[in-house]
């Protein structure tokens, strides 16, 4: 029962979260699956459904004003925006998983972003005690603002050591390594590691 928990909570309405970061789980929106890569975020009703699987947009009331961005020229732009940081992110951890700093340029990126669009919090009650909450995004323009913000929390906050990406060489899956001994190989069992396991024992079958 808890090997079938554990592989439903890998996938969200068609969306990978293995990440153990957000900001990692963005970058495995462009998984490769059946040896070919596969778009997650391919338009703007993508985008609402993966802001939604992800936690990012939980209201009613947020979850409504994003389903009205399905066909806005505002969402399709920002939907190409973000594959295109997606991207530079990905180039971003791959230094980190290097022993090396992001470049420059990058860091500059997440810093205007970072300016333009800050993480709004507030406090409200909630069960007699006083809790800190996220403002949820409103506007196409407002989904920087947290993926911004975890850009720069798991580039600044994050053991790089720990970033990792899966060790099947047909997987391009990165994920923050949270077990107690750091000793994380694969994205996932469900995916990676029953497979790799198999073919690691069938050549020592050949080899025996």
């Amino acid at each position: 029962m808890a090997r079938a928990s554990r592989q439903q909570t890998e996938w969200v309405d068609g969306f990978l979260f293995v990440g153990n970061h957000l900001a990692l789980d963005f970058l495995n929106t462009k998984p490769i699956l059946e040896g070919e890569p596969r778009e997650f975020l391919e338009d703007a009703a993508a985008l609402e459904r993966w802001l939604i699987a992800s936690g990012l947009v939980r209201s009613r009331k947020e979850k409504a004003l994003a389903q009205g961005w399905r066909k806005s020229r505002q969402a399709e732009a920002l939907v190409r925006k973000l594959i295109a940081f997606r991207e530079r992110l990905r180039a971003a951890v791959l230094l980190l998983e290097d022993d090396s700093v992001p470049e420059e340029a990058f860091l500059a990126e997440i810093s205007l972003l970072l300016e333009k669009h800050p993480q709004r919090i507030y406090v409200s009650k909630r069960n007699s005690k006083v809790v800190l909450g996220v403002v949820e995004p409103r506007r196409p323009e407002d989904v920087w603002a947290p993926i911004a913000t975890a850009t720069a929390q798991l580039l600044s906050e994050v053991d790089p050591s720990r970033i990792r990406k899966c060790e099947s060489e047909a997987c391009v899956v990165h994920f923050y390594d949270t077990s107690k001994k750091g000793s994380r190989r694969w994205c996932s069992m469900n995916l990676c590691g029953n497979r790799l396991k198999v073919a690691a024992y069938q050549r020592r079958l050949r080899l025996a």
